[in-house]
């Protein structure tokens, strides 16, 4: 086989194994992720708690919910 097509030939195959390598890869890592995922799927939900509306620790209920007067500059 002529040098120059040897040399393109074997070019061809290192890059191809490159991409194959490359795919190996890309599918172990995902995965992996996944697994991990799975495995923390509960642990990964944060509950806020719950934080008062007035400064005395209570909260608005509904009978007073719409009664707040919106912030301004006050009465004129």
């Amino acid at each position: 086989m002529h040098p120059d097509i040897m040399g393109e030939v074997i070019r061809q195959r290192n890059t191809e194994r490159r991409e194959q390598a490359r795919k190996t890869s890309l599918a172990r890592s995902l995965r992996k992720t996944l697994r991990q995922r799975s495995r923390t799927e509960g642990q990964d939900t944060f509950v806020v708690p719950p934080i008062p509306d007035y400064v005395d620790g209570t909260f608005r209920t509904t009978e007073n919910a719409g009664s707040h007067a919106p912030a301004g500059r006050g009465a004129r």
